[in-house]
């Protein structure tokens, strides 16, 4: 969708640079890690940073498929196995995770003017495209959180700063 089509398209722009600044987000905070803390949970009921992406991966290649066509649950979609760690390296990682980003692209890129007020199923449920594509921004948003704190965590005081430092304290005892 051309974004100086109509208010549509400029919607559709918005939303791209914002999922966008998500995925570039998470790829910062992983980039400061070594390759074996990508695969460490912060305790038995949490996932990896590694399954953590490879879940986003999983999730949006089923939901943007076929996109406008077919019901967002692929299928061939296997969730369970989106929380096993089954990478051998993080190249592995980084191509799961392109080869869901670049689905999600692409449906974007083939929207038209009027694909906005479609409806779409996921598992079953009817949704707008708006709703399907909020609901993608809000589970990834969710997810780079995530990375984001747990990669802030196990980087320690060897973290940089992805968004702007805080200022130093004022000093109040003058």
């Amino acid at each position: 969708m051309n974004p100086t089509d109509d208010s549509n398209g400029v919607w559709i722009e918005a939303t791209r640079t914002v999922l966008l600044a998500d995925k570039q987000l998470a790829e910062r905070a992983i980039a400061q890690l070594a390759d074996d803390q990508l695969r460490v949970p912060l305790d038995q009921n949490t996932n990896s940073i590694s399954v953590i992406f490879k879940q986003i991966a999983g999730n949006l290649r089923s939901r943007w498929t076929d996109f406008l066509t077919t019901d967002g649950e692929k299928p061939w979609r296997n969730r369970d196995d989106e929380f096993v760690d089954t990478f051998s390296d993080r190249q592995e990682l980084l191509a799961c995770w392109e080869s869901g980003w670049q689905c999600l692209w692409d449906a974007l890129d083939q929207l038209e003017p009027g694909d906005i007020s479609r409806t779409v199923t996921i598992r079953g449920v009817p949704h707008t495209v708006p709703h399907a594509i909020q609901r993608a921004v809000s589970h990834c948003g969710y997810h780079v959180g995530q990375i984001v704190q747990y990669a802030r965590h196990l980087a320690q005081d060897q973290w940089t700063t992805l968004t702007l430092p805080r200022k130093p304290p004022a000093d109040h005892d003058a």
